[in-house]
């Protein structure tokens, strides 16, 4: 029987030039970008007018989108550059603005024709909210994370068709509501609401005694303490199948932060996952090898969030604030010669000669193949990469596309 869903959108997050042109690579239909200003992530590269200009023109010769998070709850000092920041998003041709704080909603409807997404930061979780933004003139809205599939289902029944909905299914979770938290700025000045979060709530804290100085209590449960607000990562390939059928218009992956590799491996998965649904979803199961690539990047212990229940104490992490990695990308390929067989490739980790390694391309994963021959730029044999990141050449006995990444297990 042929599917009648509509295929929903695969929405990658780009904190750099690269990492859009990765995204796009490894199969997202469009990409969400911060510029130098407004973003909510202040840590990313973001995008300058030229970047943005170039990110343009690759995706809308793919036939993609791009967005731009316009999503901070600005003070009024920062409203003044809006203005010409919204005209210069339009003439450069981005196809919509994500916008949290009714203000900058208003200064977008004035000075621009941009399409408006709602983020996921002004906090909707029901559908009268989604009508309002609606005749406001949103054409989508990003829901809170707090939303339960049930919820998005009877959201979808009472809105409009028109009115798309967005989800996270992929990336970090944060403990406080949709982010709205003050943790960041009580504890290092750093406001996370302007996209200075410093992940307060992943440190490790103690108790301490008010009559004695200085006399500290560990928060533990063994030697390793305890981080009583560190969420675990949220993960819902193994759900396509409900995402599907809830009426979401574009399934988001969170991490403009996070790497390429990153990029690539988790958008290459859920790429793979939405298009063997929607080919056959009555007969549709995931394939264990895309589960597994969830866990060959690093991650913290995933959850679904509040997706089937709302999480208790089983969405935390207590034991530690580091993220489970167990392997290394060691390098990305440039270019391939497949008279020669050789890669040039850019070392980003340690290797030596007779590593076994994978390759992660757009069309496939976990080709494993040993590595037997290496040499410096010059074509002149050695054993390992003695310069971090110095270029190289490889041996790939396969035929492995530019961008393709070189991985090995850590053991």
């Amino acid at each position: 029987m042929k599917n009648k869903l509509k295929k929903p959108e695969l929405l990658a997050p780009a904190g750099s030039l690269e990492k859009l042109k990765i995204a796009f690579q490894y199969g997202a239909d469009a990409v969400y970008f911060g510029g130098e200003i407004f973003s909510l992530r202040a840590a990313a590269k973001n995008f300058s007018y030229e970047d943005m200009e170039e990110g343009v023109k690759i995706a809308h010769n793919l036939g993609k989108k791009m967005y731009c998070t316009i999503n901070i709850m600005p003070k009024n000092e920062d409203l003044e550059k809006l203005p010409e920041f919204l005209k210069k998003l339009e003439e450069i041709g981005i196809d919509a603005v994500l916008v949290s704080d009714l203000g900058v909603f208003s200064m977008v409807k004035k000075h621009s024709n941009l399409p408006i997404h709602i983020s996921t930061q002004a906090n909707t979780i029901n559908y009268e909210a989604c009508n309002m933004w609606e005749s406001f003139g949103a054409e989508r809205v990003v829901l809170a994370r707090e939303c339960s599939l049930k919820e998005i289902k009877e959201i979808r029944k009472n809105i409009s068709e028109e009115l798309e909905l967005e989800v996270f299914v992929h990336g970090s979770m944060c403990i406080s509501y949709s982010g709205r938290c003050l943790l960041s700025s009580y504890m290092a000045g750093r406001d996370s609401n302007r996209g200075s979060c410093a992940q307060s709530c992943r440190w490790k804290y103690s108790l301490m005694e008010q009559k004695r100085e200085n006399e500290y209590f560990p928060i533990e449960e063994d030697s390793n303490g305890t981080y009583i607000m560190n969420s675990k990562d949220l993960c819902m390939i193994e759900y396509i199948p409900e995402l599907m059928e809830a009426g979401i218009s574009s399934l988001k992956i969170e991490g403009r932060n996070k790497s390429e590799y990153y990029v690539a491996i988790i958008v290459n998965a859920y790429r793979k996952a939405i298009d063997l649904y929607y080919s056959d979803p009555e007969n549709y199961e995931l394939p264990n090898v895309l589960l597994n690539e969830m866990y060959k990047v690093s991650h913290r212990e995933y959850h679904t969030g509040f997706f089937f229940s709302e999480p208790k104490s089983e969405g935390i992490i207590y034991n530690t604030n580091d993220h489970v990695r167990e392997y290394d990308v060691v390098a990305i390929v440039h270019e391939y010669d497949e008279e020669t067989q050789i890669a040039l490739c850019k070392q980003r980790n340690k290797f030596i000669l007779g590593d076994k390694v994978e390759i992660l391309s757009p069309n496939s994963f976990g080709e494993s193949f040993v590595i037997e021959e290496l040499y410096n730029e010059d074509g002149e044999a050695i054993e390992t990469c003695p310069h971090p990141g110095m270029m190289c050449k490889v041996r790939i006995p396969f035929k492995v596309e530019k961008n393709s990444f070189i991985r090995k297990e850590l053991v």
